[in-house]
């Protein structure tokens, strides 16, 4: 049997282990938290993207339109919790109605569903609290508890024969007997070492590391860029804002400062995009100022209806001066490093995606083994 281990129990590492151990791979999840799900996937807003953002063609297209489909099937067939809640894309004035227009047709061409551009006047009678020149329709947008399609996953690579280590951190990663040894310790200081045939690297914040350890010469290096995203809770007196989650057009490095909404009707306003040097979660007060004024399509926001909620991290390729960048799903022999499976960029649209992406890591892991 092919040995396989998953660094990582995000929802793409877990999703990665169900497609592995559900193909009669031997899969043990390595995972440095006391609970999966705890990292990149425990700090997002939970949306179910459609596919409108990426270029076509692109691995974030293509996985984010694929995996949206099987998303949906998978909260369907393990009762976990989702809304098809669709969205609204709003042009704030005629000056946006290219950017709009533009967003259509590349939505339309990836695959991203139904898609319909409305007036100012449908927009109003769709969402009475919410002002723009016009908007654009996506149905097949919606929300998800991220920890419980998280749980879904690992619940199926367990019963696969799949093992979930937890409180354990990956110090070193090292060829081994024409495979890979991970060196590994233990939240209480015990050490260990675990020998597979190939690695999945799904280490999210922590991927681009563990994969520049390697050190091959043939090994192309990337950096991360941490990308620092907040939210604001919307005062409960203002009762449900907005029935659909509504966005402005996206800007170079995210998709605007929008209404989203929990399964439990809770609405928050975000995430922005700060690239920060290091990890941190805290969210800075002063910003609800450049929230209210980014959140111009809902004219009735004031300052007190704003309050500092969470706060998440993306594992960027993209620096703040660059174009697009794409994920990188590939396996290592290429560049020196076969049985490699490297995940680096894994962001957003990757809890939409994750889904694709398990299958497609499988189909790697498949090829080598």
């Amino acid at each position: 049997m092919t040995e396989v281990a998953v660094v990582g129990a995000g929802v793409v590492g877990l999703a990665c282990a169900a497609s592995l151990s559900a193909r009669g791979f031997g899969v043990t999840v390595i995972e440095r938290e006391a609970r999966v799900a705890q990292g990149i996937s425990a700090r997002n807003s939970g949306v179910i993207h459609a596919g409108l953002y990426y270029p076509v063609g692109s691995l974030k297209a293509q996985t984010c339109v694929l995996g949206r489909e099987r998303l949906y099937a998978r909260a369907a067939a393990y009762a976990v919790p989702h809304r098809r809640t669709g969205k609204l894309v709003v042009a704030a004035s005629p000056a946006e109605a290219a950017a709009l227009t533009a967003l259509y047709d590349r939505g339309r061409d990836n695959g991203a569903g139904a898609l319909t551009l409305i007036d100012g006047v449908e927009l109003e009678r769709l969402e009475p609290r919410v002002r723009g020149d016009r908007a654009l329709w996506s149905p097949e947008t919606g929300i998800v508890d991220a920890y419980a399609l998280a749980k879904s996953y690992e619940a199926e690579a367990v019963r696969h024969g799949a093992v979930v280590v937890l409180n354990t951190r990956v110090e070193a990663l090292e060829p081994a007997h024409g495979g890979w040894r991970l060196r590994t310790v233990a939240k209480g200081g015990d050490r260990f070492a675990l020998e597979v045939d190939v690695v999945v690297n799904s280490a999210g914040l922590g991927a681009v590391a563990l994969f520049d350890s390697v050190g091959r010469p043939a090994t192309p290096r990337r950096t991360l860029h941490l990308c620092k995203g907040d939210y604001f809770a919307l005062a409960p007196a203002l009762g449900r804002l907005t029935t659909h989650l509504v966005y402005p057009l996206p800007d170079a490095h995210g998709l605007g400062v929008h209404v989203t909404f929990d399964l439990g009707g809770r609405d928050r306003l975000g995430p922005d995009t700060a690239y920060v040097d290091r990890e941190r979660y805290d969210v800075e007060p002063e910003k609800a100022a450049g929230f209210l004024a980014a959140a111009r399509y809902l004219p009735e926001l004031r300052l007190e209806h704003l309050s500092p909620d969470f706060a998440g991290l993306r594992p960027k390729l993209q620096g703040p001066d660059d174009g697009f960048v794409d994920f990188v799903i590939e396996e290592g022999t290429a560049a020196g490093v076969p049985g490699l499976v490297s995940l680096l960029g894994i962001e957003s649209p990757g809890l939409t995606a994750a889904g694709e992406i398990g299958e497609r890591v499988a189909a790697l892991v498949r090829a080598v083994a």
